[in-house]
């Protein structure tokens, strides 16, 4: 499949030790609840991913430090927000309506979209705007089997993801920190690309729900923000779609937020980044270009000004 990358190592070469007994003993002990959140419904049950090739040898992040630091303001703004309060969400059951131009609209629930679809791992890079990163092995399917099961129609240009929004389960949404509900959008070739997938866990296990139960996008050539958690909808369109932070600071935040360590923020330099890790962060390291899938994904842009066009 294009955009895979090969790898020599064997699977337990790119799995650390260290990482898969964390994990088994969060879920096995009492503080499993507390890590994971809550992790119901269809996606529950066993999740039989398929290795795969991608992640050329990159170590993981352990389970805690991807469920304890990071952001999702619907729950708060701290980094340690999600994981105090995500258990609110009820994630079982879960739908996600699709519309706009597409053959087969309707609202789907997750045994739907999970019906007849492979679930593989594969181990990403993630970089956030604010200059933190992880390495994420997530369990997903790609997006393009998705919008091939709803048929895209002609004329549809772009796709708009929308977070759930519900006040009683999700106190930071009480607080206009943006204009909620929280959207995001991809170009329809983005979107399509191998390399979009929609996750549905990390490490072999259900999506945490401060990580964006029970199905969120992920995106891993561009900044994290644009990974929307939380999905309920999904909009095919003509039109480029309006985006949370895009609308929130448009200087700050393009629409494309593709990783470009030439275009800084205009409050900072996006040159480094430092991985989150033991003593929370560990030394740091030059951004890579489209956050290291440069050769998967530069020909997308290339009649395009990457610092004009962020």
């Amino acid at each position: 499949m294009a955009g895979r990358y090969k790898s020599k190592l064997t699977w337990d070469d790119v799995t650390p030790k260290s990482a898969w007994l964390n994990r088994r003993q969060l879920i096995a002990g009492g503080a499993g609840a507390l890590a994971l959140g809550s992790i119901a419904g269809p996606a529950a049950a066993s999740l039989e991913a398929q290795k795969t090739d991608y992640g050329q040898g990159l170590e993981p992040n352990t389970l805690e430090e991807i469920t304890s630091y990071n952001n999702f303001y619907e729950f708060g703004t701290d980094k340690a927000d999600p994981r105090r309060n995500a258990h609110m969400l009820t994630t079982d059951p879960w739908s996600v309506e699709i519309d706009g131009l597409v053959d087969n609209p309707g609202s789907y629930s997750m045994e739907d979209i999970l019906d007849g679809v492979t679930l593989e791992e594969r181990i990403y890079r993630f970089r956030c705007v604010e200059r933190w990163s992880m390495v994420i092995p997530w369990v997903g399917f790609e997006l393009s089997d998705l919008l091939n099961k709803v048929g895209v129609q002609a004329g549809a240009n772009y796709v708009a993801f929308e977070t759930a929004l519900r006040p009683d389960e999700m106190p930071g949404v009480k607080s206009p920190v943006i204009d909620w509900p929280y959207r995001e959008g991809l170009r329809l070739d983005e979107a399509m690309h191998p390399l979009t997938i929609m996750a549905t866990g990390l490490y072999d296990a259900p999506m945490p729900n401060q990580n964006g139960a029970p199905i969120r996008l992920v995106v891993p050539w561009k900044y994290g923000y644009k990974s929307i958690k939380s999905i309920v909808r999904i909009t095919l369109t003509e039109q480029q779609p309006p985006t949370a932070w895009n609308l929130y600071s448009p200087q700050e935040y393009g629409f494309f937020s593709n990783v470009n360590p030439e275009r800084d923020h205009p409050r900072w330099s996006q040159r480094f980044e430092r991985r989150v890790g033991s003593g929370l962060f560990s030394k740091q390291e030059p951004t890579l270009m489209f956050n290291g899938y440069e050769d998967e994904v530069a020909n997308l842009y290339q009649d395009m000004d990457l610092i004009e066009f962020h």
